[in-house]
């Protein structure tokens, strides 16, 4: 666990600084230094959605993902309830329908059909998360925090001012 928090640490610093990797196209909605110049979510139409059997199991578009995108991506299927009470501030939530961080990731819980709020149904992940430096950042700093302690009130409190300025309107998660 110590190993994957360093991990996750890393990740967060690294990745987190490029901010969003598809620089396709331009926004207007995010004007901060690392989102100035881009709006790549005009893209999450197709982003690519696989379902697996549960949340131990990654899907196809990870195989050639780094080790630590593989890590976050199983961190954030261990840490739903924790995820899904954090805001992204990448712009899914106008151009891609998330509610909160974990949308980033997974698309949805499933058992035999039908949305299930635990980890013992399939997995249907999402790979928006490997094409954004900040749903990586975001997510990683809400878990490293989470697991050194912080509580969900005082993570989200961090996040919501840390990127209330210079980037797109969060995700409509509902306050705590």
């Amino acid at each position: 666990m110590k190993k994957s928090i360093i991990l996750l640490g890393i990740l967060a610093t690294s990745i987190g600084l490029s901010a969003c990797s598809n620089n396709t196209t331009t926004s207007s909605a995010t004007n901060s230094s690392a989102h100035s110049g881009h709006e790549h979510h005009k893209a999450a139409v197709a982003d690519i959605r696989e379902e697996t059997p549960g949340a131990d199991v990654l899907p196809q578009f990870l195989k050639n993902q780094p080790k630590d995108m593989k890590l976050v991506y199983l961190s954030v299927a261990k840490n739903r309830e924790l995820l899904e009470k954090i805001p992204c501030y990448c712009g899914c939530g106008m151009e891609a329908n998330h509610k909160n961080s974990y949308d980033c990731f997974i698309f949805k819980n499933k058992r035999n059909g039908a949305v299930v709020w635990d980890d013992h149904g399939a997995v249907v992940w999402d790979d928006h998360g490997t094409k954004c430096g900040l749903c990586i950042e975001i997510a990683a700093k809400a878990m490293l925090d989470y697991n050194r302690g912080k509580s969900i009130k005082d993570i989200r409190k961090d996040i919501d001012e840390k990127y209330k300025e210079g980037y797109a309107q969060p995700t409509p998660t509902p306050s705590l």
